[in-house]
């Protein structure tokens, strides 16, 4: 589990980009002790806090899987009401899958397919909520953007140092080039608009 070091090391760097992907995988702590997880629910909300407390402009992804052996209705919707708790800013939802081999076959209770698919789409909403959510408390504010190269002739796209994906017209003059930008508003495509600083 990630550790304050680790936390206090990014709030102080000018290097390492305020961007974390933590795995959590449930948040249920009966199915993580089914998946023999050696951390809590209240672990993991505790070091969401404390990224939340020192780096709050921080990037926080988090990995989820929906539909494992074990996670009844009931503790699907404790987990996804435990995620949805927390100022995170994406899921990664994965569907479970059986694989040859693996503990997770010897715990019962199997999932059907649909309810799998369904879980996992119930995520990826949320996700999207949470990436908006994190999007908008950033409108208005200055960031250094790495602008990228793309095969659109008419818009290009970068990413914030906290991992904002932000879209302009193209301007060769602009690929591979940090500058500073105001975030202006979000676009139906999900990206933000972006104003030059001065």
């Amino acid at each position: 589990m990630l550790k304050d070091e680790i936390i206090e090391l990014v709030a102080g760097s000018n290097v390492i980009m305020p961007h974390f992907h933590i795995p959590l995988q449930a948040g249920s702590d009966e199915i993580l002790s089914l998946m023999k997880r050696k951390y809590s629910t209240d672990l993991f909300a505790k070091r969401v806090n404390r990224i939340r407390e020192i780096v709050p402009h921080a990037f926080i992804g988090v990995d989820v899987i929906a539909g494992t052996n074990g996670e009844t209705e009931e503790l699907f919707q404790e987990s996804y009401d435990f995620i949805n708790s927390l100022e995170i800013s994406q899921l990664h939802a994965f569907t479970y899958s059986e694989r040859s081999g693996t503990q997770a076959l010897k715990i019962p209770w199997k999932v059907e397919i649909e309810d799998r698919k369904r879980r996992t789409q119930m995520y990826i909403n949320l996700s999207e909520k949470k990436l908006r959510a994190f999007y908008e408390k950033h409108l208005g504010t200055q960031q250094n953007v790495l602008f990228e190269s793309n095969n659109n002739a008419e818009q290009m796209s970068g990413f914030t140092s906290n991992y904002i994906k932000v879209e302009t017209t193209y301007n060769d003059e602009l690929v591979n080039e940090l500058r500073t930008v105001e975030l202006k508003s979000i676009l139906p495509n999900g990206h933000v608009a972006v104003n030059f600083a001065q």
